[in-house]
């Protein structure tokens, strides 16, 4: 559980600077310029991610149930899950409505995301690492909107067209790795069997 805990301060202790710490971000970015920085903050983020990955796959081994889940939360978070995919590609796909609506899509996915996982799964480990990302999500989305109404940002209407694009390329994404890769990457299968 050590490396779990260490993973997910060290990742997003580095995702939050724009949270917590956005005027030292911007001074050592004057400091040492900006692809130093982005060299650190990779380097920190790999070391991270990989802390996190490794702690809950330990976690696992020996996992402490904190609460029986009821099957039908395991149908709500596939629902949420393909929510989740949807709002992860519109993040990337220039012009849809999705991203001119919400502004913050890639946030919103990941929140998304935390919440289905959380509703699914039942032990410590498993409440450390998607709590984490749920809170994370909703506080750098908080921020988000705050700094994109002190900026007076504004962001392009979008159109129909690449919205068509994020739910095309979304969907079918969505089915290959529920019933899929999520089995052979994570070990478990939502979808499509036991």
């Amino acid at each position: 559980m050590l490396y779990l805990l260490l993973g997910l301060l060290l990742f997003l202790g580095v995702h939050s600077s724009r949270i917590f710490a956005d005027g030292w971000r911007s001074a050592m970015i004057e400091r040492i310029g900006p692809l130093p920085w982005k060299g650190l903050y990779s380097l920190a983020s790999v070391l991270g991610f990989a802390l996190l990955v490794w702690g809950w796959g330990q976690a696992r081994a020996e996992p402490l149930v904190l609460w029986a889940t009821p099957t039908v939360l395991r149908h709500v978070a596939a629902l949420l899950t393909l929510l989740a995919f949807v709002l992860f590609v519109a993040a990337y796909v220039p012009g849809n409505l999705i991203k001119a609506r919400l502004h913050h899509p890639m946030v919103l996915g990941t929140k998304t995301w935390a919440l289905a996982h959380l509703l699914a799964n039942n032990t410590l480990a498993d409440l450390l690492l998607f709590g984490a990302f749920l809170a994370w999500s909703v506080a750098l989305f908080v921020v988000s909107r705050r700094r994109d109404r002190l900026l007076q940002q504004e962001y392009p209407p979008g159109r129909l067209g690449p919205t068509w694009v994020v739910l095309a390329l979304a969907l079918p994404a969505w089915a290959v790795f529920a019933f899929w890769l999520h089995a052979a990457w994570i070990g478990v299968r939502p979808l499509g069997g036991a």
